[in-house]
């Protein structure tokens, strides 16, 4: 009989999940599966199709269609390597700007967007700096009830989510057509929602009854994926991974691998996180992994340099749409890059540390490839992980040598170096700046490399400035604590 009756927790969470965000649930329900307006549970009532190729900065929202239904399920399973799967859409929240045009040429003019934190008082901390975002707003992209309730972590996913399907020229006329059912979201997250989860532990100092009810759902790393995709009527694939500051390319990856399975056509991927907050600053100071350059702000990151004393926390999103290639043709898309492939291991030897022989990094580089069908001869640009600590950047670099050896035309870099780290969502803006170079032609600077390291070859590195890259294939690496490693390639589409 117990089986039969929900938990009343689960009753209790799901009944004010959707009393707070639908207002009158019953009745918004009703007018969302008509189709008689747009905004959805989530998003605000402008209607789409107003911003500069597609969908308005409105809350996309459409009625949960599904596909007619189909009188016989097709049991054979589709070629992976037959299924192409391209970028058809960017959308980032940064430090260096939140369009990925304007991310990237700051990125390409050396501007560092690291400066002393403004959100709280860290007076006291010995770390007093981040790649802090400045100026944000959901406006247009959350309803303002919702995004007063909302984890930063959560605000900034949602919001680079929907980005990317504008940049995507995904209107909302294309929105009707797609196939619901084959559309996912995977965007996940290191560190999930912080703020929220912090307050209610001050509150509960208080009472119980202090406590956000929404505490516990918009706590947790998933929920950002699920209420994007609740918003967007998106019935395929949903869910977050966590792999520390591997988690966007996990979620790239296996993104990409949901379309070449042909369980999926179209995807949202990548990271998102906000941990610049006491606790999360605290938390990195108490492991000793940050730089105290306060003095100089825009001086701390600084990847391979000898001078480096640990990385700089960032904050932001950075999300992909991912495309089957027939699909993405058939809609007249434009295409971005082609996603060739990746892949994951694990160091299997510390919590924080890298391996000392690289072997993990090297095996995943390796396959990698192999998953791709590249060889190393044709990698020619790599946008590294990087972070500006002591013995991180230094074996990433050994494996590099070790997989790449003596090449002339490879180029490497470090987003890190003016963005700082944004653990779960590094590896999604990473992949914007990937693709950004393949399509511009043109690869950032590598910041603060004043004294570099005596074991780094550093004619692989960028220098100072831009330089010039017919990046034929690209590869971007994250690594994160617990040994985690991943591994994903872009090229140009042809």
């Amino acid at each position: 009989m117990a089986a039969a009756v929900a938990p009343p927790l689960c009753t209790w969470l799901v009944a004010a999940c959707l009393s707070a965000a639908c207002g009158d649930g019953e009745k918004e329900n009703e007018r969302r599966h008509r189709g008689g307006g747009v905004g959805g549970f989530f998003g605000s009532r402008r209607r789409l199709g107003s911003g500069r190729r597609g969908v308005g900065r409105s809350g996309m929202a459409m009625s949960v269609a599904l596909h007619p239904e189909r009188t016989a399920v097709e049991n054979k399973k589709p070629d992976m390597k037959q299924r192409r799967v391209v970028v058809t859409g960017m959308g980032v929240v940064t430090p260096l700007g939140h369009d990925p045009d304007e991310f990237y040429n700051n990125l390409l003019r050396g501007i560092s967007g690291i400066s002393e934190i403004e959100a709280f008082d860290c007076s006291h901390y010995p770390t007093r700096i981040a790649g802090e975002i400045k100026s944000f707003s959901t406006d247009g992209w959350v309803a303002p009830k919702l995004a007063k309730r909302m984890d930063k972590f959560m605000q900034y996913l949602i919001t680079a989510g929907k980005k990317a399907l504008e940049n995507a020229g995904i209107t909302e006329e294309v929105m009707n057509e797609l196939e619901k059912s084959r559309c996912g979201v995977l965007i996940g997250s290191a560190m999930g929602g912080m703020k929220v989860f912090s307050d209610a532990i001050e509150a509960l100092r208080v009472s119980y009854k202090k406590m956000n009810p929404f505490c516990v759902p918009f706590a947790t790393t998933n929920m950002g994926s699920a209420i994007l995709a609740m918003d967007l009527g998106w019935m395929g694939p949903n869910y977050s991974i966590s792999t520390a500051c591997a988690t966007s390319n996990f979620c790239i990856l296996n993104a990409a691998n949901h379309i070449r399975k042909g369980e999926a056509d179209v995807m949202l991927c990548g990271g998102s996180d906000a941990p610049i907050i006491p606790i999360g600053l605290g938390g990195f100071v108490a492991c000793r992994a940050l730089s105290q350059r306060n003095s100089d702000p825009a001086k701390a990151s600084r990847p391979w340099d000898v001078d480096r004393d640990g990385f700089v926390m960032g904050e932001g999103s950075g999300v992909l749409v991912l495309e089957e290639l027939e699909h993405a043709k058939q809609r007249g898309a434009e295409i971005y890059a082609e996603f060739l492939g990746g892949s994951f291991t694990c160091d299997a030897y510390h919590m924080t540390e890298p391996h000392p022989e690289g072997k993990g990094v090297i095996l995943c580089i390796e396959n990698a490839l192999a998953d791709s069908g590249v060889t190393k001869e044709d990698i020619n640009y790599i946008n590294a992980h990087a972070t500006s600590t002591q013995m991180g950047d230094l074996k990433e670099f050994e494996a590099l040598n070790r997989c790449f050896g003596q090449n002339p035309q490879l180029r490497v870099n470090s987003t890190k170096s003016m963005t700082g780290h944004l653990l779960g969502a590094a590896g999604g803006i990473e992949a914007v700046a990937a693709i950004q170079a393949i399509r511009t032609g043109w690869v950032h600077p590598n910041l603060n490399l004043d004294n570099p390291e005596k074991t780094v070859d550093v004619r692989m590195l960028v220098g100072p400035q831009k330089e010039r890259c017919d990046v034929k294939v690209a590869l971007s690496n994250s690594f994160g604590f617990g040994g985690h490693n991943s591994s994903i390639l872009f090229a140009p589409f042809k």
